[in-house]
């Protein structure tokens, strides 16, 4: 457990120093830190397809991973399933369907949660475990 506190504290240490490393670099080559991002492409959000997300959308935006931890603590540790923040509801949710009316992975390039995560240079886990697209039964999300 301290292991992966220690390692998480790490890599977001390790984030944080490769931004001051850029700009440091761009700032000594007379380059603006703004003309260095100025390359970088925004994400791209493809539309959701509920009434509302489960919660504020600037919440979700800093907060998901940690809902998305503290949901898989409940589920694995304490045998405790809710919809409200479930993996497989933002699936059900933010998946695309491509022109012959099929499910697109989340984490394919450019869908919603590779487009953030690229941009944000985070790797995604979860889909190593989990589905990347909804089944085509109905889910358990609200």
């Amino acid at each position: 457990m301290i292991w992966g506190d220690l390692i998480e504290r790490g890599c977001k240490w390790l984030s944080c120093a490769m931004r001051v490393v850029v700009m440091t670099i761009a700032l000594s080559l007379g380059t603006s830190v703004i003309e260095v991002y100025a390359e970088v492409s925004q994400p791209v959000f493809p539309s959701a397809r509920g009434e509302q997300c489960v919660e504020p959308v600037d919440i979700m935006r800093r907060d998901h991973f940690e809902f998305l931890k503290h949901q898989r603590d409940k589920t694995v540790r304490e045998g405790i399933r809710t919809p409200r923040h479930s993996l497989a509801g933002c699936i059900d949710c933010h998946a695309d369907k491509d022109a012959q009316g099929r499910f697109v992975p989340v984490n394919a390039k450019g869908q919603f949660c590779q487009s953030c995560h690229v941009y944000a240079a985070v790797k995604i886990d979860c889909f190593s475990c989990h589905a990347a697209r909804p089944s085509e039964r109905v889910s358990q999300s609200p």
